[in-house]
């Protein structure tokens, strides 16, 4: 019997290797929940700027049985935006936004571009400094030191007070340090090395190295500077220096008001003429995202890995 049992054979194990899950086929269940998931998600997002565009292109017998707000027009008419665009006020609002976007935009990056390559690279003092220049970034200046800086150097009333104090975050600051700490030093040492100073190395190869982050970093200061309101609400006493977002911020505010502010005297109902002016605000910004969607990924997410 002791026999038998030592000379018996082992059974054979079967091993069979799991594939890993992102592999396996999704349950049904599991596909079902998802898609009603994302459904109700892009609904949440959806409904509102239907409701905004909507109630901006319904006639004011619909808006009055509606009670202001309509989810589709029966009778679409554009007699809001015809009388936000009778003034001049809106356009100049217009402009005045898109200056102070695309300069700030264009200073945001070069003084975030510079300076995350700076405190990328070993040998501007070390560790020490940089965290110091980190720590520096959690405290905000407060308001009243804010505004008291601004009339110091005389900006009152001037266009660079809506650009200077928004040319660096600090998010912005780590997200394109961390991407330059992961370029490969043996590249900018070769680069040093073949006689190329670190301008000519920062414009020749980490630039176009770092298009996505870039592109991305770009977008959040531009929409930072597009939806900004507040520091002319502060700063910005001459109306014809108003960006859009104020002059947004007005007819929310003070509703049918504020349409003295446009030179009419007969205007559509007051939800109307909020929708269309939020309507306004809302597509030269939004018409960027699409150009730049395929560098949201890359450039946060390789950003934000390591550091």
């Amino acid at each position: 019997m002791a026999t038998t049992l030592f000379t018996k054979k082992p059974r054979e194990l079967s091993y069979n290797p799991k594939r890993p899950v992102w592999k396996e086929k999704p349950s049904a269940l599991y596909q079902t929940v998802k898609a009603v998931v994302l459904i109700v998600f892009s609904l949440s997002i959806l409904t509102p700027i239907l409701l905004v565009v909507s109630t901006s292109l319904a006639d004011t017998e619909q808006l009055v049985k509606a009670g202001g707000f309509v989810l589709w027009p029966e009778r679409p008419t554009l007699e809001a935006y015809a009388t936000i665009f009778k003034g001049p006020m809106v356009l100049q609002s217009l402009g005045v936004s898109m200056l102070v976007t695309a300069v700030g935009t264009i200073l945001a990056l070069f003084v975030t571009i510079t300076m995350a390559y700076a405190t990328s690279r070993s040998v501007l003092f070390g560790r020490p400094v940089i965290l110091a220049v980190l720590f520096t970034l959690l405290f905000a200046p407060g308001l009243i030191p804010s505004f008291l800086m601004i009339r110091q150097l005389g900006l009152l009333d001037s266009l660079w007070s809506l650009i200077l104090p928004g040319i660096f975050g600090a998010f912005n600051f780590v997200v394109m340090r961390s991407f330059f700490m992961n370029i490969p030093g043996e590249l900018i040492e070769s680069a040093r090395i073949d006689g190329a100073n670190d301008w000519q190395i920062l414009w020749r190869i980490v630039m176009p190295l770092s298009k996505a982050v870039i592109a991305v970093v770009g977008l959040f200061y531009a929409v930072g500077f597009w939806n900004s309101f507040f520091n002319a609400l502060l700063y910005i006493n001459d109306h014809s220096k108003w960006p859009i977002q104020l002059l947004l911020r007005n007819f929310v505010v003070q509703g049918s008001g504020a349409a003295d502010q446009l030179g009419i005297t007969t205007t559509p109902p007051p939800q109307s003429i909020q929708m269309a002016v939020v309507v306004v605000a809302l597509v030269p910004i939004l018409m960027v995202y699409p150009f730049l969607q395929k560098h949201f990924a890359k450039g946060v997410i390789t950003g934000a890995v390591k550091g």
